[in-house]
């Protein structure tokens, strides 16, 4: 192709968005369509059409193909990124073989066999034997194989999301290394398939011919072919790159290409990233996940269900901004941020928690949400700022985590996803951190970073330490005011910080007595 227009897939929860960037960085054009809503078959499970994936993502390329001013002819290439740990089985044929398995997925598959012998006793002596037994029986795979054994039979691949539209795209069983991130035999270190005869094989037994082959960002997937050109409208034999996931490419996108730039999303799940070269664990046997550039590593804690907070919150307490909003003809957003500054800092005292679904090391599986320190002089405002508030400390505290882990200390913020364009949110960000944070030039960051990871590999920009300073910018950035930081900083370390192990044994209670959240 004759011309340098890039063209990011980003397939999410809610949407799928096909994004046109020029090799500055600039968005030219973009196309959002709608997922249908995953479904709940049982309490707790999330499932998905698989082909809903793909006839969305053919339909936002339509779309954005019939925009003033964008022309097949001056695309130079796609990158895919997608949500994360969605699996997907498939046959020879790549057809799914059920519906997928999305990321919010809760269910489990218990009594499974551990690792016996001397290599058993090594890790029950080591205290691991029961985050092993977790891996088992939060892996869809080991649920799959054993309550649905048909169609593990039946299994030719078994793919994540970004696999399965990749082989949509190309043809082929191929996906990149940046996008591995699930209960799979992966290995994190080494950024590859676990070697034959690893352990890990009898955590989750199965062909490693079922995996697909692995590419590294940057790295050539396949061409688009005739069936999937006839689908998008896109033009046949259009080179597919390999990008990363969506959190991996909001990091990159957010041109956080070092350890002491931090990268918070704010988005469904809430998460603080660094970039690593080295492989270090946030968390003892966490791995960091890979980056989107080849051979590095991407720290992360999250806050899960985070930003889903702010949904709830407008769900169940804010009908009369959204129909102000709409009788205003303006976007809800603007309207929260008014209800934000309608509270002042620190919100008179209440402070929350933001467990609102639990986690498998900090909070624990027994965790859950908590709001304290309600008086009479609070409204609905001081609990929307107490929510914006409590995901900062906690955030904040992921950060402390990743410093004392990496012995890096981050000195710069950006903040990507959802929560971003609130003004609001930034300053409160900057205040409860003391840091300035950042607001990237495109709201788009997951895209970009996709876009980022096409013009490498597709020698528009000859590498990533070249295409990041000049794809990415800041828009704005948010100095923390000394007032504020101050209160936040005594409340955070006087009480939030306080809140998880004084609650800790009475979630534990509460726990056995209702069987919520499930252990």
């Amino acid at each position: 192709m004759s011309g340098d227009r890039l063209l990011a897939i980003d397939c999410g929860t809610q949407s799928v968005r096909a994004l046109l960037f020029d090799p500055r960085g600039e968005l030219l054009a973009r196309a959002r369509v709608p997922l249908v809503p995953y479904v709940s078959p049982e309490p707790g499970w999330a499932e998905h059409d698989a082909d809903d994936y793909w006839e969305r993502t053919a339909e936002a390329c339509r779309r954005l193909l019939a925009e003033p001013g964008v022309d097949p002819s001056s695309i130079a290439g796609l990158a895919l990124t997608t949500q994360r740990s969605t699996i997907v089985n498939v046959d020879a044929a790549g057809q799914p073989l059920r519906p997928a398995i999305v990321w919010l997925d809760r269910r489990r598959t218990e009594g499974l066999p551990p690792i016996g012998g001397l290599r058993g006793l090594a890790f029950r002596l080591a205290g691991v034997a029961g985050t092993l037994a977790r891996f088992q029986a939060e892996a869809e795979a080991n649920w799959i194989r054993t309550r649905q054994p048909e169609v593990w039979a039946a299994t030719h691949k078994l793919l994540l999301l970004s696999g399965f539209l990749t082989h949509r795209l190309t043809g082929r069983f191929i996906d990149s290394v940046a996008c591995q991130v699930g209960y799979l035999p992966f290995d994190y270190r080494r950024l590859r398939w676990m070697a034959p005869g690893s352990w890990w094989w009898q955590l989750l037994p199965m062909d490693p011919a079922l995996l697909p082959d692995l590419a590294p960002p940057g790295a050539l997937l396949g061409h688009l072919t005739a069936g999937a050109a006839t689908a998008t409208g896109l033009p046949a034999g259009l080179p597919v790159v390999a990008a990363a996931a969506d959190k991996a490419c909001e990091v990159l996108g957010s041109g956080a290409l070092e350890p002491h730039v931090g990268c918070l999303s704010y988005g469904t799940t809430a998460t603080v990233n660094v970039t690593e070269r080295r492989y270090v664990e946030p968390y003892r046997f966490l791995p960091p996940y890979p980056a989107a550039i080849p051979g590095a590593h991407a720290l992360e804690i999250e806050i899960y269900r985070g930003y889903w907070m702010v949904s709830w919150f407008r769900g169940e307490f804010g009908l009369a901004e959204e129909q102000r909003a709409a009788a205003l003809g303006v976007a809800p957003e603007t309207l929260f941020d008014d209800l934000l500054r309608a509270a002042p800092p620190g919100s008179m005292g209440l402070v929350l928690q933001p467990y609102w679904s639990p986690g498998a090391h900090v909070p624990g599986p027994e965790a859950k949400g908590a709001i304290i320190g309600f008086g009479d002089v609070h409204t609905r405002a001081h609990l929307y700022r107490s929510i914006l508030e409590g995901l900062g400390y906690a955030l904040r505290e992921g950060k402390e985590q990743l410093e004392r882990r990496t012995r890096v200390p981050i000195t710069e913020l950006r903040v990507s996803g959802g929560g971003s364009q609130s003004d609001g949110a930034l300053q409160l960000t900057a205040d409860i951190f003391g840091l300035p944070a950042g607001r990237p030039h495109t709201f788009e960051t997951s895209g970009l970073g996709a876009a980022i990871d096409l013009a490498v590999g597709l020698g528009l920009h000859p590498s990533f330490e070249a295409a990041v300073p000049a794809m990415t910018r800041l828009a704005t950035t948010f100095e923390p005011d000394p007032a504020a930081q101050r209160l936040y900083d005594e409340l955070y370390r006087r009480v939030y910080r306080r809140l998880y192990p004084l609650l800790r044994p009475l979630y534990e209670e509460i726990r056995d007595v209702t069987g919520y959240p499930a252990g």
